[in-house]
């Protein structure tokens, strides 16, 4: 298997273990549609191997994690109009897959970083590097659905709303504080905290950690009905169209600060969807 955006690695460092690491250290390791399939196949050829029993997902450098969906393809299918129409996994098949998942944290895990971190089984952090929080409402970009409500049975309703909707940025020990993430270890221990992860599982049953993983993920599963672009829709049908989205992008583009001051704040009532 061929990639030009992850590099793909089996029983590296500890046998079972499968690495994955996404390949785009000029941006940040943020992904696009192309990245997200690479890490999908990647995913998926290691859960079809019977020799591999734990994935970790990290990006390259110590710069960042992921710093969620390149800007720039995100502009481009939104120009397309292709926003939402688009159905690549935003976290690449993890969810599915019965086999535990590590992040291996190492720089900024921010926007759709930050969430991919959130939805693996384990979290862990580079004391020095490390750094998590959302964007969306920062940059106009606008999550929705189980990916947001997720971060609830993580940290908390409370925590949850403040990471999301005031996008503050939380170090590696305000994280593990919080339960954002499992272990926050100096730089030149991290590999061997992985490593230590990835052989503890390695000596637990297969069958038990199927039957776990898939009874955790059971738990969400009537959140994933509605996909982003029905939230988008029906809570907020003209954002594509009133300029509040370019803004957002624009402003990161341009390395200034986003006016959304000149948006109305409209009123609107929740309606559960229909049965």
């Amino acid at each position: 298997m061929e990639f030009t955006d992850i590099i793909y690695q089996k029983h590296h460092r500890v046998p079972g273990a499968a690495w994955i690491t996404i390949n785009r250290p000029q941006a940040m390791n943020a992904f696009t549609g192309h990245t997200l399939e690479e890490m999908a196949q990647a995913v998926e050829d290691a859960n079809n191997d019977p020799k591999i029993g734990v994935i970790v997902i990290t990006g390259a450098g110590s710069r960042a994690f992921c710093a969620g969906g390149d800007v720039r393809w995100l502009a481009q299918i939104q120009r397309e109009g292709e926003w939402g129409r688009q159905r690549f996994d935003p976290h690449a098949g993890i969810e599915n897959i019965l086999k535990p998942v590590i992040a291996r944290v190492d720089g900024y895990a921010v926007g759709g970083g930050n969430h991919l971190a959130y939805f693996c089984d384990f979290t862990i952090a580079c004391a020095e590097h490390a750094r998590f929080g959302q964007i969306g409402p920062r940059v106009g970009s606008p999550a929705a659905g189980y990916i947001v409500s997720y971060l609830t049975w993580v940290v908390g309703a409370k925590k949850a709303r403040e990471i999301w909707m005031l996008t503050r940025q939380y170090d590696a020990q305000e994280a593990y504080r919080i339960g954002l993430i499992n272990s926050v270890v100096p730089h030149e221990k991290l590999d061997e905290e992985v490593d230590r992860w990835c052989e503890e599982l390695m000596t637990k049953s297969p069958s038990c950690l199927r039957i776990l993983k898939a009874s955790f993920r059971d738990l969400y599963e009537p959140l994933r009905q509605r996909s982003r672009r029905d939230w988008v829709q029906e809570f907020a049908p003209d954002f594509f169209r009133s300029g509040e989205a370019d803004e957002g992008k624009d402003a990161f583009l341009e390395k200034r600060q986003p006016d959304f001051r000149r948006y109305p704040r409209l009123p609107g009532r929740y309606a559960p969807p229909a049965q």
